[in-house]
């Protein structure tokens, strides 16, 4: 209780206890950072997150792993207080910098296909992983330009970014080529499968190793294009705390 009252001000905490349990307040007592703690405190009460699966997503260091980390406090804590007044979610809220599949058991040498049939028989798990508010439409979607086609791996759709979801599943490290190829993709889903009322499709290149520089100059992100690593083991939170540390200082150096 004394921990408690020492986190939280008066009237912060007659907020969050109308919304929140007990349970869920020591949990987030425990969050020394205070921008974390409200990222955390505002994901429960959006997403309806019980104590189990709060204490879950820290310590699977989702705030690290989300691409809102790397940006500079004052943009965190913007879109954070936009979130919170209902006008809109940052895509950055929503997308992570390193996906968990460590559910898949793949063999030791597997292949594009494979990790895609992985992802699909377990689905639920994946769409877990990926977070609150998608919802899957299609695997290898068929996009046919000037007589040739083109197979998108997976399609899914964000509720309440009100957005299709291009996925591209890569072995390897994000190239440059990767960009290009899911720009005509986009450009094809913004001209045939954009509904009245939706926003410009987005893109998710989910890659099997990082590499963030490339992503930082490319200036992926004023092209609605979102590069992630995708792990298949859990790594120690050492490792994500080391990835967040170099992919700030890339930002700050660019």
């Amino acid at each position: 209780m004394v921990k408690v009252a020492e986190t939280f001000d008066e009237q912060i905490i007659a907020t969050l206890s109308q919304q929140l349990s007990w349970s869920h307040l020591i949990e987030l007592a425990g969050v020394e950072n205070e921008l974390k703690r409200n990222f955390y405190s505002l994901n429960s009460i959006k997403n309806r997150w019980n104590v189990r699966f709060l204490r879950d997503q820290m310590d699977g260091m989702l705030f690290e792993r989300t691409a809102i980390a790397k940006q500079p406090e004052n943009i965190i804590v913007e879109s954070l207080e936009k979130w919170n007044a209902e006008k809109e979610i940052h895509p950055e809220l929503v997308f992570k910098n390193t996906y968990i599949l460590d559910f898949l058991d793949l063999p030791s040498n597997y292949s594009e296909q494979e990790l895609e049939n992985a992802l699909i028989t377990n689905i639920e798990k994946f769409i877990l992983e990926l977070g609150a508010g998608f919802a899957f439409v299609e695997r290898q979607k068929r996009i046919s330009i000037d007589t040739i086609d083109y197979h998108l791996d997976l399609l899914f759709y964000h509720r309440k970014l009100k957005r299709l979801v291009a996925i591209d599943l890569k072995l390897g490290k994000f190239k440059p080529e990767h960009k290009a190829q899911m720009e005509l993709y986009l450009r094809w889903l913004e001209k045939y499968e954009m509904q009245e009322g939706e926003q410009k499709p987005i893109g998710l290149l989910l890659c099997s190793e990082g590499n963030t520089e490339h992503v930082e100059l490319l200036m992926l992100e004023e092209k609605d294009i979102k590069v992630a690593q995708y792990l298949t083991e859990l790594p120690s939170k050492e490792w994500f705390a080391d990835k967040l540390h170099r992919a700030i200082a890339i930002a700050k150096a660019k």
